[in-house]
């Protein structure tokens, strides 16, 4: 564990240009903080620490480009709530809200979607401050090598200070929840990918239950989902319940095939018409660690056996469902969905539970298929491993010799997944 020497609030562009200046004559690494949700040390640092709370807010919305600029410490909820009071949403975005901008688009965060890709694709133009305390603007047309690689920066060139999202009218979802056998999901995989904008499903490790949801954009009319039937479903037992279940399971360790079984079956089908961050995006209460990587989609099929498969003959005892999403390729040089169509499987483990022998084998697994792993998620793979499934690796960090050459935003982490 590090702690900063110190640590920094900057309100403005200036004040944060002003305390990289400062850390580099200090002799002191900079890094800077999310909302703490990567289970990675991406952000950690015994230098110094930059919080982003007081880089907040839309600075402007520019309706005729469709675009909208916000300060990278804007926290993803306030940016979708403010989207929508203005009429506009995002195209995609990821399943929780509560990740800051920069953070979550530095280290890759995706949802699912068959054409529209992670939050970094949606992203037009960025402003961060580099090694030198200069401000850089980067765009397709503006620093366009800079902007292929900054979009997943994971905090290596620079401290991201503004974001610019391409914006769309707001729009309508109708979601559709249902359970579907295990082996029906991986026979039909490829139409039910093919046949919805935005697939994904929930598998449960000792049971051939997955419950699966479709996302599909729908004239109307609007039907979100009751107060009470949303309280039972999301929060009584996709949380509360759930996370009763988790304790038991840790506890007694041979209860969770019987507690998978039970849990598999207890969300009902369900349908309902909402504004995109209602549809795309849940609650979640219940802490865990997870793991997750990128495979080629078209081998996301026999992935999902190999695992089952380990996982039968292991002995393991996973109480946590198996996630699944698919994204499409995109052209960010770190992105885990660069150059390539992708999907992605998730492993979790309740937090406080041993998860390192269930982790291992899946990464195993990931990895024989050439696996990329999230960025903000717990893997042990670095520098060498990802210049061979990253075709435009050594592009990026080409860019990283030139825009940080002494290394001011280097910590450990980093020094893993990049090289020195």
């Amino acid at each position: 564990m590090v702690r900063p020497a110190r640590e920094v609030a900057p309100a403005s562009v200036e004040e944060l240009a002003e305390a990289i200046r400062r850390a580099a004559e200090d002799g002191l690494k900079v890094k800077a903080a999310g909302s703490g949700h990567s289970f990675t040390s991406v952000a950690a640092t015994d230098g110094v620490l930059i919080r982003p709370h007081l880089l907040t807010g839309i600075r402007r919305i520019d309706r005729a480009a469709m675009t909208v600029t916000v300060e990278a410490g804007t926290p993803l909820k306030r940016l979708n709530l403010a989207l929508a009071r203005e009429g506009l949403s995002l195209t995609n975005m990821g399943d929780i809200m509560e990740q800051t901008v920069a953070g979550a688009t530095s280290t890759g965060t995706h949802g699912t979607g068959r054409e529209s890709a992670s939050i970094a694709a949606q992203i037009t133009a960025l402003e961060l401050v580099t090694a030198d305390g200069s401000v850089l603007t980067c765009s397709g047309e503006e620093n366009p090598e800079v902007f292929a690689a900054a979009r997943i920066g994971l905090g290596g060139l620079g401290v991201v200070t503004a974001i610019t999202f391409a914006v769309e009218p707001l729009f309508l979802l109708r979601a559709r929840e249902e359970p579907m056998p295990f082996d029906r999901v991986l026979a039909d995989f490829d139409e039910l990918w093919a046949e919805n904008e935005h697939f994904e499903f929930y598998w449960f490790p000792h049971t051939g239950s997955t419950n699966t949801k479709r996302n599909n954009r729908s004239a109307g009319p609007e039907r979100p989902v009751g107060r009470v039937a949303g309280w039972v479903e999301d929060e009584l037992l996709s949380n509360g319940v759930f996370q009763v279940a988790q304790w038991v399971g840790r506890a007694v360790p041979a209860t969770v095939p019987a507690i998978a079984r039970v849990s598999s079956r207890a969300l009902s089908a369900r349908t309902y018409t909402d504004i995109p961050h209602k549809v795309f995006t849940s609650p979640r209460r219940v802490r865990f660690v997870e793991m997750e990587y990128a495979v080629p989609r078209e081998a996301v099929a026999g992935v999902l056996r190999e695992l089952r498969t380990a996982v039968e003959r292991s002995g393991l005892r996973v109480s946590f469902p198996v996630e699944v999403r698919t994204a499409p390729a995109d052209d960010i040089a770190l992105s885990t969905a660069s150059g390539r169509d992708s999907a992605y499987v998730a492993v979790h483990m309740v937090k406080g539970t041993p998860y390192q022998r269930y982790f291992t084998t899946a990464e195993r697994i990931f990895t024989a298929h050439e696996g990329r792993p999230h960025w903000g998620k717990v893997h042990t793979r670095d520098a060498e491993y990802f210049s061979g499934v990253y075709p435009r690796f050594a592009e990026f960090t080409a860019l990283r010799d030139r825009l940080d050459p002494g290394r001011l935003f280097q910590n450990d982490y980093l020094r893993r997944v990049l090289g020195s």
